[in-house]
């Protein structure tokens, strides 16, 4: 096995100073020089860390579920530059390495290495409309999945009281899905930039006002894309997977499963209402493309465009 060097100990060679940064529930984990080994992932730890850290400073940490999202916000808040990476990419580097071993200090050591090699774009500051559309569209995506865990269950309780119960807890989530949809749509409306954007992209057959908002809220990039990156960015870019006798096979993989669920929605709906889309479903079926291999090339059309239209407002989809 690699013996891991701490990147405290690389000579520092660019003006940027990559600093890993592990992040648990109740704490911070760094491997630098004149900054602690832990921090406690609070707003007071989150002050001592920004207070103490270097010049040119380019935070890199993974994104765990949640736990990375208030040192975040602190962050950005204070303008320190920051990228939360696929924390399958730094660990498929640190198995490149040789290094199994895990702890918080192995990992933040890790990341930092990870981050001197792949040198990862800086993420964009989001306004507070941003985060606040952000969280309601995480809030409407858990109740979404517990509507439909719940509505499985029901079919199986023989008991007309449980189920007269189930029925109500299912009742009740609607409701509160329904209040974020209003709740989005509010915020949505107030923000100027959020609402050209949102009408820009509602303007192609498909996308409606809840997959508009869950773009808006998860690719806070979208528009200022390469057309590969965006399919990339959404998990929908084909992967070569080439491999001892089997050949041609493209694979995707990854990306932002959150969004693309409601991207697969807009997909179906668009190849029986979007007349572009449409036309190059039926191509690829005539060509012989399985349905699945044929709706996600639809749905990456579809990124790409949208991409396209908040890059270019005068593009037109019919071009």
């Amino acid at each position: 096995m690699n013996t891991l060097k701490n990147p405290s100990e690389q000579p520092v060679t660019d003006a940027i100073i990559y600093i890993g940064v592990d992040v648990a529930k109740a704490s911070l984990a760094l491997a630098h020089p004149g900054l602690k080994a832990e921090y406690p992932n609070n707003p007071k730890g989150h002050a001592a860390l920004i207070k103490a850290l270097p010049p040119n400073a380019h935070i890199i940490m993974e994104s765990t579920g949640g736990y990375q999202r208030a040192f975040a916000r602190s962050l950005h808040a204070h303008d320190v530059t920051l990228s939360v990476v696929n924390a399958r990419q730094v660990r498929d580097f640190a198995k490149s390495m040789g290094q199994l071993a895990k702890s918080d200090a192995i990992d933040a050591a890790i990341i930092t290495l990870f981050a001197q090699s792949k040198k990862p774009r800086a993420d964009k500051k989001p306004s507070p409309n941003q985060f606040a559309l952000e969280e309601i569209m995480t809030r409407r995506g858990q109740l979404v999945t517990l509507h439909n865990i719940e509505s499985n269950r029901l079919e199986h309780y023989f008991d007309a009281r449980i189920a007269r119960d189930a029925r109500k807890m299912l009742a009740s989530i609607k409701t509160q899905i329904k209040k974020l949809d209003a709740m989005a749509a509010e915020l949505i409306a107030a923000d100027e930039l959020l609402k050209h954007k949102a009408s820009r992209l509602t303007q192609v057959e498909g996308i409606g006002p809840v997959t508009s908002a869950s773009l808006l809220a998860f690719m806070p990039e979208l528009g200022n894309l390469k057309r590969n990156q965006a399919a990339a960015l959404m998990g929908l870019a084909p992967f070569v997977c080439d491999s001892g006798t089997e050949r041609g096979r493209r694979h995707v993989w990854g990306g932002r499963s959150h969004v693309r669920a409601a991207l697969y929605m807009s997909a179906l709906h668009a190849m029986i209402r979007n007349p572009v889309l449409r036309k190059f479903y039926q191509r690829l079926k005539a060509a012989g493309k399985p349905s699945k291999v044929a709706i996600t090339a639809v749905m990456r059309k579809l990124i790409v465009l949208l991409n396209h239209l908040l890059a270019k407002p005068d593009f037109l989809l019919a071009s």
